[in-house]
């Protein structure tokens, strides 16, 4: 049986992580649920973001743990998560790693297929790192 992401990565997004990657060392991705840090998926450096136990670990984007907060899960669990990289102001509007490079990370989303949701449902939560 084939493991079914729940979060994956446009090209685009994997180059602007490993330019993260080279420039800043070990990193992690926060979505939460808005805010003063948005909805958006955010790349930090590890321990800038406290995670509580309600946030959920959803997988790795170009090797890096990608975490959403537990409400926002709650809207977004039943679709595969796809973080693409846009251009933006430079700087941005976030916290973000990206935003002093002109880039922004965003998420897309596809609904998981019924076959898809019962694999997942049957897997259970994944174990954070």
């Amino acid at each position: 049986m084939t493991t079914i992401d729940r979060v994956t990565a446009t090209t685009s997004a994997l180059a602007l992580v490993e330019q993260l990657k080279a420039r800043h060392g070990t990193l992690m991705f926060y979505q939460s649920s808005g805010c003063c840090d948005n909805s958006a998926p955010n790349c930090y450096l590890p321990g800038e973001m406290a995670l509580s136990p309600a946030d959920v670990f959803l997988g790795q984007v170009g090797g890096v743990p990608f975490y959403m907060s537990g409400s926002q899960y709650a809207y977004w669990q039943h679709t595969q998560l796809i973080i693409d990289a846009v251009d933006a102001p430079l700087g941005g509007d976030n916290f973000s790693l990206e935003g002093p490079l002109g880039k922004a990370f965003l998420s897309r989303s596809r609904l998981f297929t019924d076959e898809e949701s019962a694999q997942l449902a049957a897997e259970g939560p994944l174990q954070r790192p």
